[in-house]
């Protein structure tokens, strides 16, 4: 088993905006105690579709612990951009805070980089500007239509914001891109290229174009249109889709010394992470899970683990009855029969965040490290066959010791990566 050598990266700061909530501690609140932020989607957001739940990140009005948008960008500020850079703004804005990161020198901003990924981009946006071009004409485009939708530009805005002149970027690798940003974080921060970095993803795309895509594809759950909390069941044999939400993750990650150095609470350690291609399908993997097996094979050795002594697993798992059974088992391959890792998707709380999905299982999975706590997979009324065997945190959170956890990202293109996580242990 080989270990990369190099320097050891860990995280000191995190933020999220999610369906649950907004905040890291108020969607880790509602997630263990078995809530959902799935809910019924507005007609002006489904459309002529015959999806009718989702999940939105609730706003300050709807929720005591939603977000409150107004009071972090300037209404005539939001207009310029695209929800997505919106949601990945809130999400650095509480990561920063936590890591303690405001004041940064000169020299330190040069040694910042930030890595935001996103699945689709500013989708709200490109849909409006060609109604407005369809209805009204090209010269009724606003000049911000470009920077409002461009991939980048969640990555660009938060240096912007805070003044981050290290590397740049945004991995738009479907539903695998946030685990790449923290994956793409922690090497170049291993290997000397940046100090710390911001990373994770942030995705904000329903509305009935990406609606219909994706149920023309039958992707997306139609079954509990009336019992939204019921819709997203990974894992579960009467499962019919995956439900699609929107929100935003960012960790910051630092190398370790840099981090001791300025005395930051130490949250985590990422100690491995793997990446591959199925090289397969352009939107299904192969059954047996071979490209996701080698991603998490890839991570655990990264990270000096046999998968015997894995802990915790948040699965991708997005409640699609052909790519959870790929996913079981692939986790079959890696864990073995009969393995003690716990294994559950949170997805089955929050919905499925696409190219930010990543991003809130790695958030997850370092509270689940900090609290004892692996988090359940919500709606398991008859475990699928093919998970049996597999420990399964079904319907309710369990305590237990978690020292390590593997978060798994898969995506349309046969993408796969994965990221192993550990407590600190000095």
């Amino acid at each position: 088993m080989t270990t990369i050598i190099g320097r050891r990266v860990v995280i000191t700061g995190m933020g999220l905006t999610s369906p649950l909530a907004h905040g890291v501690i108020p969607s880790w609140q509602r997630l263990i105690a078995g809530k959902s932020g799935i809910r019924l989607l507005p007609e002006a957001v489904h459309g002529d579709t015959a999806i009718r739940v989702g999940g939105l990140v609730p706003s300050v009005t709807e929720d005591v612990h939603g977000l409150d948008l107004d009071a972090l960008i300037a209404p005539k500020e939001q207009r310029k951009s695209d929800r997505f850079i919106h949601l990945a703004l809130a999400a650095a804005a509480e990561a920063v805070e936590q890591a303690g990161l405001h004041n940064l020198t000169e020299a330190a901003r040069q040694r910042t980089a930030t890595i935001i990924a996103t699945g689709i981009g500013g989708f709200h946006a490109i849909t409006q500007a060609v109604k407005t071009v369809t209805e009204k004409g090209s010269r009724k485009l606003s000049p911000f239509t470009i920077p409002s939708f461009i991939g980048n530009l969640a990555a660009s805005q938060v240096a912007i914001k805070y003044g981050l002149k290290g590397m740049l970027g945004t991995p738009v690798s479907a539903c695998a891109a946030s685990i790449q940003s923290i994956g793409d974080a922690m090497r170049v921060i291993r290997y000397g290229e940046a100090d710390v970095a911001l990373a994770g993803g942030t995705e904000s795309c329903v509305n009935p174009v990406s609606l219909g895509g994706f149920q023309a594809a039958r992707a997306l759950s139609t079954d509990f249109n009336d019992r939204p909390a019921l819709a997203s069941r990974p894992f579960d044999a009467g499962r019919d889709g995956f439900v699609m939400s929107e929100g935003a993750g960012v960790l910051v990650l630092e190398s370790l010394e840099h981090a001791q150095q300025r005395g930051a609470t130490i949250l985590a350690e990422v100690a491995g992470y793997g990446t591959t291609s199925d090289a397969y399908h352009i939107t299904a993997g192969p059954e047996d899970g071979e490209g996701a097996a080698r991603s998490m094979t890839l991570a655990l050795q990264q990270a000096g683990l046999a998968a015997a002594e894995l802990d915790y697993v948040n699965a991708h798992s997005t409640s699609t009855p052909v790519g959870d059974v790929a996913e079981l088992n692939a986790l079959r391959q890696v864990l073995g029969d009969g393995a003690r890792a716990a294994i559950s998707s949170t997805k089955s709380a929050t919905g499925h965040l696409l190219g930010a999905a990543g991003a809130l299982g790695a958030i997850f999975s370092v509270l689940a490290i900090r609290e004892g706590i692996a988090p359940p997979s919500l709606n398991i009324d008859r475990l699928d066959e093919r998970a049996q065997g597999l420990n399964i945190v079904q319907n309710e959170a369990r305590q237990m010791p978690i020292r390590s956890a593997l978060v798994n990202g898969f995506g349309f293109g046969g993408v796969n990566g994965s990221l192993v996580l550990k407590a600190f242990n000095g």
